[in-house]
């Protein structure tokens, strides 16, 4: 869940936003007809309400966006209180070495679960459609498209999920998992701790900030990963306040690589 009431989605300063890089050994129909990749797009700034379809709205319209863009393989939404867990040559590599999307998706027989669908979905979205997870992804090219483009499932969480039915937590796995679950390795690559419970994870402060903590993240027990197993379980983590800064600065160049 977002840390504010209300953000806006702007670029290139946006709270959140997708982040696409080309495969570099695939040349891209722009590419092979002259046109070429695009270096920056202008996303034009709309409100975004904590808890409402504008969340939803506003990363589509991100994706769109940076759809626009033939040389774009991958899209990475992240929050302002983010950070990388490795370089980024290690992070492109991962992506661009999985044929998967790396979207959260399950069934959460809870009231902040199935207790959020609502029974006009049907028959559209019915409750063995219904999933949750979290709203900070990883999809590859043709699941963006899917996003963007669907025209069905869309207005139907927009006419009906509403608090406490929070539609960045349930359209996007619901989305995937009924349409393609085959394109989805079904986990997140951010890390969050939520070991307190409550409705918000945990807040990561600068006296939390160790290298001890910080590999404790990069390295985890085996998460499945182009069929096999991986150490790296995650890429990101969240969520981390401007306190954490000074202390991450200082063990860039050691733990990071730069």
């Amino acid at each position: 869940m977002p840390d504010a009431e209300s953000s806006s989605a702007r670029s290139p300063d946006v709270e959140r936003r997708p982040l696409g890089h080309r495969t570099p050994s695939i040349k891209s129909q722009a590419q092979v007809s002259g046109a070429g990749c695009q270096t920056s797009n202008i996303v034009v700034e709309i409100p975004v309400h904590w808890g409402r379809a504008s969340m939803v709205d506003a990363e589509r319209r991100l994706l769109a966006n940076a759809l626009l863009d033939p040389c774009n393989e991958r899209f990475v939404l992240l929050s302002e209180s983010c950070i990388p867990l490795f370089n980024f040559t290690t992070v492109y590599s991962y992506l661009l070495g999985s044929p998967f999307s790396f979207i959260s998706s399950f069934d959460d027989p809870r009231k902040v679960g199935r207790g959020r669908y609502r029974p006009q979905m049907a028959p559209v979205v019915t409750l063995r459609d219904w999933r949750k997870g979290s709203q900070w992804f990883e999809a590859r090219r043709q699941v963006a498209a899917v996003v963007v483009s669907d025209r069905a499932i869309y207005p139907v969480f927009r006419e009906h999920c509403r608090p406490p039915c929070y539609m960045d937590e349930h359209y996007i796995p619901t989305l995937v998992t009924k349409l393609l679950p085959w394109m989805n390795a079904n986990r997140s690559l951010t890390w969050v701790d939520w070991s307190k419970g409550g409705s918000h994870p945990a807040t990561v402060r600068g006296r939390h900030v160790s290298t001890h903590f910080v590999e404790g993240l990069r390295r985890r027990r085996g998460c499945s990963y182009g069929g096999g197993s991986t150490s790296i379980c995650f890429l990101f983590a969240r969520k981390f306040d401007g306190s954490t800064l000074g202390p991450l600065l200082r063990m860039a160049t050691a733990i990071l690589g730069f």
